[in-house]
């Protein structure tokens, strides 16, 4: 079968989307999904992400990591999708649409798309750390030089290592660049490597920066490797609440490959 995709990117993030409204695609070749996004035996992405109808919302969102294995929440991969159904006129500018954590809010204003993400109720603070999950779960370690540490031998350490073991988690290494900015690099399990950019992991970074009072504003900007982002937020008596991640989404082009 002939599989039509588009590549999106979202700061540097990238994924193969496709349109499987019909129901074309096996979603239990896991195999196939890691071989097209293989960057040198295949088109090459962050993930691979399908786009399906959903009963009670505008569509449903299904992600992969690029290893082929469904996955969690991906937060750029969310703002791509939202720009993929307005291209295919499913949407105009507002929508809500299912993934795997539940239902999304999103709008795109003049290209940027403005994501609403999960509410964080739990923020773990550690000695050297952070945990919490934005709908993936995410260590966050303050660093003093991000832009010289090794990302991925660092970053794989953390993820298989205690307390995270066999399930992993994402890994962000964060430099305060002033009050309300911040430079973050994530190993991304599912990957395994650096991306450029995380959605899920910038919010993480954002909310826990603000819990431990490394900023007090709730308009918070993320520099990534891939480009810029920025996480707005409100406190409330539980945890964090009308969380948005707001960011450019761009299609990259459009190509045919067998399934």
């Amino acid at each position: 079968m002939t599989m039509t995709f588009y590549k999106y990117q979202g700061t540097g993030n990238d994924f193969i989307i496709v349109d499987n409204r019909l129901q074309q695609i096996d979603k239990n070749n896991t195999k196939r999904i890691a071989q097209l996004c293989d960057r040198r035996f295949g088109i090459g992405a962050d993930g691979f992400i399908l786009l399906e109808n959903d009963s009670s919302s505008d569509f449903k969102m299904v992600y992969y990591n690029s290893d082929g294995n469904q996955s969690t929440m991906c937060g750029n991969g969310g703002r791509c999708i939202v720009a993929f159904a307005k291209f295919l006129g499913i949407i105009e500018n507002e929508t809500e649409f299912l993934a795997i954590d539940g239902l999304h809010k999103a709008k795109v204003e003049d290209g940027i798309v403005h994501l609403h993400m999960q509410d964080v109720d739990k923020v773990e603070v550690f000695d050297n750390h952070l945990f919490l999950d934005t709908g993936s779960p995410h260590h966050v370690e303050m660093v003093s030089d991000v832009k010289s540490l090794e990302v991925k031998s660092k970053g794989s350490k953390i993820r298989y290592g205690e307390p995270y073991n066999e399930a992993g988690s994402n890994v962000n290494f964060v430099e305060q660049l002033a009050d309300n900015r911040f430079a973050v690099r994530t190993y991304e399990r599912g990957v395994e490597d650096e991306t450029l950019s995380c959605g899920t992991g910038v919010t993480a970074v954002a909310i826990a920066m603000h819990k431990i009072n490394k900023t007090k504003q709730n308009k918070v900007e993320l520099k990534v490797e891939g480009g810029e982002l920025k996480v707005h937020f409100a406190k409330n008596d539980n945890g964090y609440e009308d969380i948005w991640l707001i960011g450019l989404a761009e299609q990259v082009f459009k190509g045919e490959i067998e399934w």
